[in-house]
C-alpha cells in the first residue's frame, strides 16, 4: 500500500489571488504525485488546508483536487475552520462534530484524528475525541493501524513551533495509544518540515509542507527579544510517501521539481544492479 501525504497548503495566504504562490506550489506537487509509478493508493491532506478558514480558499482547494487519479482524504489543522470546510466538502465524514474517521483497507487501517481547537495554534484532543479513538482501536485490536493527525504530539526543538510535552491533549492521546502494539506509527503535519521521532514507543513522522517551510533553527528563543532568525524559508514544496510493505511502514520525503540526474539504470550500470540484487535471499526464493 502506498500512501501519499501533503500538508500545510495554506491556500488563501494571498487573499483573492487564485494564482497565488501557495497554489502554484500545490499544483507542482499534485502534478508530480499524479505522474508517479507506482501510483499512490490514496492521498492524505493533513491540515492547514487553507490559511484563513474562508470559503473561497476551500473552493480553490476543491478545484485543485478535482480529477486526481486517487482518492483524497482530509485532516484539519489550526488554520482550518470546521463549519466552512464542511460547507465546501459536505461529504467529509464527521463524527460528533469532529473530522474523525477510519479508512479501512485489508492491508492497513488508517484512523484520522481531529486536533483542531479553533482559536488556538497548538493541538487539542478532548475526552470525546479520545473516546472515539479508543472505540475504533478496540473494535479491531489486531489490525495494523496508522494514526493520522495534524499536530505532532512531541517536542521538535524549533522553539516557536514546539508542542509542550505538558499539554493535556498530549497525555490524553498517549493514554489511548498506550500498549497498542498494532499501531504502526503516527503521521502529522504542522511543523512544515520532515522530522521523525520516537514518542511513547511509537514512531512519529511529520511531512514537509507544500507552502513555504519553517527554518531549521534549534536555538532557544526569547519571545521578548527579536533576533532576526529565519522563521519561514522557501525550499521546494514537499510531500511524503508512506509505503506499507506488510511488515513495516517506510516513509520517504521528496520535493516537487526537476532534479539533476547523475546516473541512470542503463547498460553501463546494469551489471552493478544485477550483482546487488542477486545478493538478496528473498529474490532467489521468489524465483
Amino acid at each position: 500500500m502506498l500512501i501519499a501525504q501533503i500538508t500545510d497548503i495554506h491556500l488563501g495566504f494571498e487573499p483573492d489571488t487564485p494564482d497565488e504562490f501557495n497554489r502554484q506550489r500545490l499544483d507542482r506537487v499534485l502534478a508530480e504525485l499524479s505522474g508517479l509509478s507506482p501510483r499512490p493508493d490514496l492521498l492524505l491532506l493533513t491540515g492547514d488546508l487553507v490559511d484563513r478558514g474562508d470559503v473561497a480558499s476551500y473552493e480553490r482547494l476543491r478545484e485543485a483536487l478535482d480529477g486526481l487519479p486517487f482518492p483524497v482524504h482530509f485532516a484539519l489543522g489550526n488554520h482550518d475552520e470546521r463549519a466552512t470546510f464542511r460547507s465546501v466538502f459536505p461529504q467529509a465524514p464527521f463524527a460528533g462534530g469532529f473530522l474523525q474517521y477510519a479508512i479501512d483497507d485489508p492491508t492497513l487501517r488508517l484512523l484520522v484524528l481531529d486536533t483542531l481547537e479553533e482559536g488556538r495554534h497548538g493541538g487539542a484532543f478532548c475526552d470525546e475525541r479520545a473516546r472515539w479513538l479508543t472505540e475504533r482501536l478496540d473494535e479491531a485490536p489486531h489490525q495494523r493501524t496508522l494514526i493520522v493527525l495534524h499536530h505532532p504530539p512531541m517536542e521538535v526543538g524549533i522553539a516557536w513551533m514546539n508542542t509542550d510535552p505538558a499539554e493535556p491533549w498530549v497525555a490524553r492521546l498517549a493514554g489511548v495509544l498506550a500498549g497498542r502494539a498494532n499501531v504502526v506509527g503516527l503521521i502529522c503535519g504542522h511543523i512544515h518540515r520532515a522530522i521523525t521521532a520516537r514518542w511513547e514507543g511509537h514512531i512519529v513522522a511529520t511531512c514537509p509542507s507544500t507552502a513555504p517551510q519553517v527554518g531549521l533553527d534549534l536555538r532557544p528563543l526569547d519571545p521578548d527579544q527579536p533576533d532576526e532568525r529565519a522563521l519561514i524559508i522557501a525550499d521546494a514544496p514537499g510531500y511524503a510517501l508512506h509505503w506499507w510493505n506488510g511488515r513495516e511502514l517506510i516513509t520517504h520525503w521528496d520535493s516537487a521539481g526537476e532534479k539533476d540526474v547523475l546516473a541512470r539504470f542503463d547498460a553501463r550500470l546494469q551489471g552493478m544492479v544485477q550483482h546487488m540484487m542477486a545478493e538478496r535471499p528473498g529474490r532467489a526464493a521468489a524465483e
